[in-house]
């Protein structure tokens, strides 16, 4: 059976206090909409429709660059989740299969609930609708159901005394087929105390309809939405508790787990040590086997197993550590490929370079790749020796088994071999050294008396 995805992600987020839309605010380095694609994404959707409404232009340019097939529709007039379907409706015009019904700023549906969702369907029910059980039902709307059959979906402001003593909530995802959904939703009035037209009306006019509806349940986090900054800061303590726990089932170990921090495509291989106080930027990849120290950040780049990174190291976009290789403390890696077993232990920064196997980069080391408007390579090669606090100006090569000298500033090639000696000679002046001191110690005397 064909799948549709349609997104509503078209209000406004008042509570956010943002000139951002709601649905781009980000957890784990990914924006609310970013997650809720993906999630769909599961069921490999064969169309999906985004209803923006709040800053449309740039919910239409994030989903433009997530999914370039999915088609973005406006909603102009905010008349609530019922109106903001039917913006859908142009868009799957002739289309015959399953809606699914997501919302832009509840990031965190997994897969198996909307195969749960989609199996009920396949077993008969009309409508299908996902509930959780909240340990506080407060403003939820309430399912009404007997069993798994799904009798009517109440606002909390619309709910009798009775009807909010249920505990049984709606998330607002929801499932059926495309045409019965958009005919149901043209039965749906704005009778109701805000004077909207609900989503949450089609179970009862589907009942209405003899035709069925049952719920299936989830846990009450996946369906934690997003209204506040609070809300914000929940859901990124929610993605990052289950990230953890996680790369712990998968063999990864975490020294102290509530101090590493993942973003949302974080991959980390078995038998890799996380230390404490790490940050996963978008785009890691680290193999097993790997060390990350404390206190270091990574992001957009790839560590191979047996690589040791840190403490205090940045891997930033770019980077590519080969196997064994060492970036240690205060050390900057960017757009730089690094040779199995290579060393760059202290306080260097690597950028826009490449560092052949088995080179050791000396303390202080920097290549300089940028003249102010371009960015140039440096090329450091296989077993090469760069000493201690050598400025490598590129675009420069230094060939393999090459030597440079502590303090030297490179600016031409060195030959495979050679040894580059780049700084002025040292000038002893005898006894300046004393005879200044005292010049100075007695200048300063003289400005404090």
């Amino acid at each position: 059976m064909p799948t549709a995805l349609i997104v509503l992600a078209a209000g406004q987020g008042s509570r956010m206090h943002s000139d951002r839309p709601k649905v781009l605010h980000r957890v784990a380095h990914a924006s609310l909409l970013q997650h809720a694609l993906a999630s769909g994404a599961s069921l490999e959707p064969d169309r999906t429709v985004v209803v923006a409404g709040h800053g449309g232009d740039k919910v239409a340019r994030e989903v433009s660059e997530l999914d370039p097939a999915a088609v973005v529709v406006r909603q102009t007039e905010q008349l609530g989740t019922g109106h903001a379907m039917l913006q859908a409706r142009e868009s799957l015009a002739g289309f015959e299969g399953d809606a699914i019904v997501l919302y832009g700023d509840t990031p965190f549906i997994q897969p198996e609930t909307l195969e749960a969702m989609v199996a009920a369907r396949r077993d008969g029910a009309d409508i299908v609708v996902l509930g959780f059980e909240a340990a506080d039902p407060g403003r939820y709307g309430r399912l009404v159901a007997d069993g798994d059959r799904l009798e009517k979906i109440v606002e909390a402001k619309d709910a009798s005394p009775e009807e909010l003593a249920i505990t049984l909530c709606n998330s607002g995802v929801l499932a059926a087929d495309a045409g019965t959904l958009f005919d149901l939703l043209d039965q749906v009035g704005n009778d109701n105390a805000a004077g909207e037209y609900y989503l949450t009306d089609v179970p009862r006019l589907a009942r209405a309809a003899r035709l069925s509806a049952r719920v299936v349940t989830c846990t009450e986090e996946e369906t934690l939405g997003v209204n506040t900054r609070a809300d914000l800061a929940a859901a990124e303590a929610a993605f990052q508790s289950r990230a953890r726990a996680t790369a712990l089932d998968r063999g990864v170990t975490l020294t102290t787990p509530e101090t590493v921090f993942f973003a949302f495509d974080t991959e980390i291989g078995r038998d890799v040590v996380v230390e404490q106080n790490v940050v996963f930027g978008p785009g890691v990849t680290i193999e097993s086997g790997a060390t990350i120290r404390a206190f270091s950040h990574l992001e957009g780049c790839h560590v191979s197993d047996g690589c040791v990174v840190g403490p205090y190291a940045r891997l930033r976009p770019g980077a590519e550590l080969d196997r064994d290789a060492r970036v240690g403390n205060f050390v900057e890696v960017k757009a730089a490929q690094v040779a199995a077993g290579a060393k760059i232990n202290h306080l260097s920064y690597v950028g826009d370079a490449r560092v052949g196997a088995k080179a050791n980069i000396g303390a202080g080391t920097i290549t300089c790749n940028y003249d102010g408007v371009f960015k140039h390579r440096t090329d450091i090669g296989d077993g090469a020796f760069i000493g201690s606090n050598t400025s490598l100006v590129a675009p420069v090569r230094v060939g393999h088994g090459a030597m440079t000298g502590s303090g030297s500033v490179v600016t031409m090639d060195v030959p495979d071999g050679d040894l580059a000696l780049a700084r002025s000679k040292q000038v002893n002046k005898d006894g300046f050294g004393a005879r200044l001191m005292a010049r100075l110690k007695a200048a300063k005397a003289r400005t404090t008396n």
